[in-house]
């Protein structure tokens, strides 16, 4: 669907850097299994001050100086509360890699509309059309079937996971409770400045290689970085079902990845529980909306 203000030609080349950013998104389990010795709050440190450098040199470079620090003031008590939102998004991903699969990983991430969706019905009294409902209880059995073959400590990092979609849905509540809308870059930023500070004093001493700053120095420029900006661009000409749509990419793509770049092979119940998940998402996108 076009969005009323987007030609066509403005709405493919959005697709086209939305799939992009995507792309970009899922290469992050494949180098997290390439590091030497960087432990997860580490990891999370690097990846989020690297991210911070990339998004400070692109607003100093489009706006100026000056126009860079109104740009980020500007977003106010909102931009904080989402950026505290971010930085538990960042460290919690991050942590699960180290901790779980990235299939387990990425299928949990995905969850963040549905998890929306539960926290407005229950904050917001927002009504949930029926496929919803059918898409929520469906996609709880996929998560059901992937807990219940995994081992040793798997588990662990799934449960971590959730702390993404659950922050990414107290995110988008809040800010519609208050009526405040946040622009995401400035929020990223504000996100990354606060998962270093947080992060910085749990990674002494410091583990990691110069090959494992130079990894996560790829992940914080080109995995969260540059698709931040990309994605702000395209949703610009996007609407939120094809962009919810467009970043499910992610969850085919992390895994696949990681099994070419890693020899990481999904577990059978990951499979499984994961197509459910993704079948149920999807339905819950592109039923059409007059069944309630």
């Amino acid at each position: 669907m076009t969005l009323p203000t987007t030609t066509p030609t403005q709405h493919r080349r959005a697709i086209l850097i939305m799939i992009g950013a995507t792309i970009l998104w899922s290469i992050a389990g494949v180098f997290t299994r390439h590091l030497d010795h960087a432990a997860s709050f580490e990891v999370t440190f690097w990846r989020s001050f690297f991210c911070g450098i990339t998004l400070v040199v692109w607003f100093v470079y489009t706006r100026g100086v000056s126009g860079a620090v109104s740009y980020v003031r500007e977003s106010g008590k909102p931009g904080l509360i989402s950026g505290f939102m971010w930085a538990t998004m960042f460290t919690c991903f991050m942590i699960a890699l180290t901790l779980t699969s990235t299939a387990n990983t990425l299928i949990v991430n995905a969850l963040s509309p549905l998890f929306a969706t539960l926290l407005a019905w229950f904050v917001l009294k927002q009504k949930i059309a029926t496929r919803t409902w059918l898409a929520i209880a469906a996609a709880m059995t996929g998560m059901i079937i992937m807990f219940a073959n995994q081992a040793g400590g798997g588990w662990l990092g799934t449960i971590i996971a959730f702390g993404v979609p659950v922050a990414a849905a107290i995110n988008l509540v809040t800010l519609k409770k208050t009526g405040a809308h946040v622009d995401l870059a400035p929020a990223v930023l504000i996100g990354a400045i606060i998962s270093c500070v947080i992060t910085l004093p749990l990674s002494f001493p410091f583990a990691a290689s110069m090959k494992d700053v130079i990894l996560l120095a790829i992940l914080g420029v080109f995995q969260l970085g540059i698709p931040c900006v990309m994605m702000v661009r395209a949703s610009e000409h996007l609407s939120a079902p094809e962009l919810a749509l467009l970043g499910l990419l992610e969850v085919l793509m992390g895994p696949l990845w990681s099994w070419l770049g890693a020899g990481e092979v999904p577990a059978g119940s990951t499979l499984v529980g994961g197509a459910i998940v993704l079948a149920a998402l999807i339905a819950n996108e592109v039923v059409p909306q007059r069944i309630e």
